[in-house]
């Protein structure tokens, strides 16, 4: 049998679903729409110049990714953070980015440290006037150095989606704990020097694996304080 394609008006109209979905998970990634807040279809459609239709397909599909809501008598509003999924989340990327880091060590390189460190560097930098999106996303270059020559396959494919379900659950941890940004560096900093050392695996590995914790004990405790 043969497989009719689409017609241009169909696939017109995907891509406008998709662009829709990609400027809207953006917003919700980087904080400009918060948990709570309601998506006004008409006003998304008009603020990217489309019709209603591909702005519902899109929020369909962040329905079903955990990402929107729907409430009774208000429509579409964007998910609050699970905080137990941030826990797991958190708690599995320790591990396995752990492992990651300590099996990529020997393969990494002194140019692979210089692009390190000048990240790090990019990092304190944004100490000055914090931008926490910013500084996740250098974050998150900062890390991929260490592991991205981790050899086991496996492992690092947990690590890449360890790291998109906390894109998912718009994990800008340092939004809600911005004292802690600074502490990471420094804790960049040992971590480098680790394994520019030539430290054996399970040191490197259990200060990968501190470094994550810590993050997660600052979150939960800010979490503790601020509960109703």
């Amino acid at each position: 049998m043969t497989e009719v394609a689409g017609t241009p008006q169909d696939t017109a109209e995907g891509s406008k679903s998709q662009r829709a979905y990609t400027a809207v998970t953006a917003r919700i990634v980087d904080g400009t729409y918060p948990p709570g807040h309601r998506l006004v279809l008409a006003a998304i459609a008009q603020d990217l110049g489309v019709s209603v239709v591909p702005v519902r397909e899109a929020i369909r599909r962040l329905e079903a990714e955990g990402l929107v809501t729907f409430q009774r008598n208000v429509g579409a509003t964007v998910a609050g953070i699970d905080p137990t999924e941030y826990l797991y989340t958190m708690q599995t990327l320790s591990l396995v980015e752990g492992a990651a880091t300590a099996l990529s060590a020997p393969l990494i390189g002194p140019e692979d440290i210089v692009r390190a460190r000048a990240v790090n560097e990019e990092m304190r930098t944004c100490l000055e006037h914090f931008d926490p999106v910013r500084f996740t996303r250098l974050n998150q270059d900062f890390h991929a150095i260490l592991f991205e020559h981790c050899p086991n396959p496996h492992i690092l494919d947990l690590v890449h989606r360890g790291w998109n379900r906390l894109a998912s659950l718009r994990s800008s941890t340092f939004r809600f704990v911005p004292g802690r940004a600074r502490a990471s560096v420094e804790e960049h900093d040992a971590l480098l020097v680790l394994i520019e050392a030539g430290a054996d695996a399970d040191a490197i590995e259990r200060s990968a694996r501190a470094h994550r914790s810590a993050t997660l004990d600052a979150y939960l405790a800010h979490a503790q304080d601020t509960r109703p």
